[in-house]
């Protein structure tokens, strides 16, 4: 990461932080939503940005987390959130590790309807049995205790509690990406991406490369959806649903694929778009048709903005003018006369010019 980048995360962070101080419980309650989708975008990301895989099927990781959450915690007492969280992110790592090594036999669109067909399955079976209560789903009633020798760290029925522990997690997966992504790791992921029969080729184990990435995003995808069952409080089989995946697959393309950043504008422009055209004050009947308005900037985002609202910024530099220069450089003026001298002259011919040039001037 380069200088920008971190002065650019510092800002956004300490505006994240001062938001709880505006006291608007219902934007709190919207950024903490638009923070947890973004994790889960950035674990998309992972794999399409990064990796080149392409998963339609990446909300089961998310449901997953989820119910796990639902069926562990106790219904009247509440259990500790160091035993809660590595039990849901076991079960994603445990079913990323299972279905990536079956998917990951696939390519191109045989991989993206596999891994919507074991979302799929996952779906059905929360919806279809008795286990996560059916269509109904379940309720979770408490919400794990955050606490060390009987004292109370964070209080998660507190909006604003719960609202900095989000926005600490979105930092501490984003800057493990950046560390993941930046190592010989990372590296190779990025080569098995461009060309995987060369990487193959030159020794390098593709498979467990690939699994490994989807292993780690899977899990991270159970990070989000951990969370976003601690804020409603409630899950059910939608959350494992094919439309899950396709709205974190719209966050990475508005926000630009193989740009962690850019998955986590790419949510926050969604969510807070999804807010403005569902608005009836806004848009008045209309707005029940705003999944179309979202389809149509989808669309101009990948039109026009190749590299999603992230490249904005590579694209104005590109287009800015170049720099006015007031006075030429000593090597601009040796540029500028080695250019006006004719491609096709040969060494005797340009000294013949010269002399007669000198023999003009006397």
């Amino acid at each position: 990461m380069t200088r920008t980048h971190w002065i650019v995360l510092l800002l956004a962070t300490l505006l994240l932080a001062a938001f709880p101080m505006t006291e608007s419980t219902f934007y709190t309650q919207l950024l903490t939503k638009t923070m947890i989708l973004a994790i889960f975008a950035m674990s998309l990301d992972l794999l399409v940005g990064y990796t080149g895989l392409v998963s339609l099927g990446h909300a089961a990781f998310y449901g997953l987390a989820g119910y796990a959450l639902a069926l562990v915690q106790p219904k009247y007492d509440p259990m500790s959130i160091f035993i809660t969280l590595p039990a849901a992110l076991a079960v994603c790592a445990l079913f990323a590790l299972v279905t990536g090594w079956l998917v990951l036999r696939t390519r191109g669109i045989y991989f993206i309807m596999a891994t919507l067909a074991f979302a799929q399955m996952a779906y059905f079976v929360f919806h279809d049995t008795g286990l996560g209560g059916g269509s109904d789903g379940i309720y979770i009633n408490n919400k794990p205790v955050v606490g060390i020798g009987g004292v109370r760290l964070l209080d998660l029925d507190d909006r604003a509690h719960f609202y900095y522990l989000v926005l600490a997690a979105m930092l501490v997966a984003y800057l493990l990406l950046r560390r993941v992504l930046d190592s010989n790791f990372g590296r190779a992921l990025a080569g098995i991406r461009v060309n995987e029969h060369r990487m193959r080729a030159i020794g390098f184990p593709v498979a467990r490369y690939q699994l490994g990435v989807y292993v780690l995003s899977g899990t991270l995808a159970g990070l989000s959806g951990y969370f976003a069952a601690l804020q409603f409080g409630f899950v059910n089989p939608e959350i494992l649903s094919w439309h899950q995946s396709g709205a974190a697959l719209m966050m990475v393309i508005l926000g630009g694929m193989g740009t962690l950043h850019g998955s986590i504008v790419g949510a926050f422009v969604f969510v807070l778009v999804e807010d403005l055209v569902k608005d009836q004050g806004v848009f008045g009947a209309f707005a029940k048709h705003w999944q179309l308005m979202m389809g149509v900037l989808v669309v101009l985002v990948a039109v026009f903005l190749p590299r999603g609202l992230a490249g904005l910024g590579t694209l104005a530099r590109r287009r800015a003018p170049p720099e006015a220069t007031t006075s030429a450089t000593p090597g601009a003026t040796a540029a500028a006369r080695s250019a006006a001298t004719p491609p096709d002259a040969t060494p005797s011919a340009a000294g013949t010019a010269r002399k007669s040039e000198g023999a003009g001037d006397a």
